[in-house]
């Protein structure tokens, strides 16, 4: 399948051209602290939220399947649990998906830009917390 985008430079053919890290400075960066708290960041957001997400979700239909009585409860009107706990559902997916981009604006992305930036100035993360530790040993 062709594409209209032109291949990237590689390195080296064009001194303007950001260098493509290599495999190996990618694996140094995945193994990186930088990259271990980015992960944990994520990881201690999404994870509790997507665990709670399915309880909510599964306790809807175990109620929606053997507490029909609970379910047809009216509310007022025609409204009854199962709508209102049906409405939630929906209400409580677009709450999650506002606090991710909340989060993820906030923490990962200035977590995750660093990175990108020591990756393209050809630095490694940690790298210049070592050089300052090392002239503080100096002086």
């Amino acid at each position: 399948m062709a594409t209209d985008a032109p291949p990237p430079p590689r390195s080296g053919t064009d001194p303007a051209a950001p260098a493509h890290p290599t495999t190996e400075e990618f694996t140094e960066v995945q193994e990186s602290a930088e990259f271990g708290e980015l992960r944990r960041t994520y990881r201690s957001f999404a994870f509790p939220l997507t665990i709670a997400f399915i309880a909510w979700y599964l306790l809807y239909v175990l109620l929606s399947n053997y507490a029909g009585g609970f379910m047809g409860t009216k509310v007022f009107g025609n409204v009854n649990m199962a709508l209102i706990l049906g409405l939630g559902q929906f209400a409580t997916t677009f709450l999650i998906a506002w606090l991710y981009s909340r989060h993820a604006a906030n923490r990962l992305d200035p977590q995750a830009e660093a990175i990108k930036q020591h990756m393209e100035s050809g630095s490694r993360p940690g790298t210049e917390a070592r050089t300052e530790s090392r002239t503080e040993a100096d002086a």
